[in-house]
């Protein structure tokens, strides 16, 4: 379980990286606006802007690697861990971007993490023992159903 956790947080910040990759091409781009312009061609034009484009394939990685990490706990260990790209996400907008930190939003932060610290203590099995478990669960109730 524990060994999957550098996995886990690669996860988180390949998607924050993303993300922050994401608002800085937007913000490259200006202001969108489909007036007078064929829509496809400003889609393309969008997808390949530099930091855009690095953003989309910034998500691409991000969820190769939640896939391996899929394969190897159980979602409803591995999928909280996600809400971190949210903390990380907002400590670098405002950094990077000058977003706004209200107490609100630290207070918010401050609780996904806790919420994550009691995912994360209250552990999981590996997918090495789920399925086991899960096939000798069947086969005692196929057994049960006969008598």
């Amino acid at each position: 379980m524990s060994r999957y956790i550098p996995f886990i947080l690669f996860t988180v910040f390949t998607n924050a990286a993303a993300q922050i990759c994401l608002k800085y091409g937007m913000m490259q781009l200006g202001p969108l606006s489909f007036a007078g312009v064929n829509p496809i061609l400003k889609i393309l034009q969008i997808v390949f802007s530099p930091f855009v484009f690095i953003g989309l394939l910034t998500f691409v990685v991000s969820m190769a690697s939640h896939l391996f990490v899929l394969s190897k706990v159980e979602l409803s260990y591995a999928y909280p861990f996600l809400s971190l790209a949210y903390v990380v996400v907002a400590f670098a907008a405002w950094a990077l971007f000058g977003e706004e930190m209200s107490f609100a939003r630290v207070g918010g932060i401050a609780l996904i993490c806790l919420g994550t610290v009691f995912i994360a203590k209250a552990g999981t099995r590996g997918s090495e023992d789920v399925a086991p478990l899960t096939a000798e669960v069947k086969i005692h109730s196929i057994e049960g159903a006969r008598k």
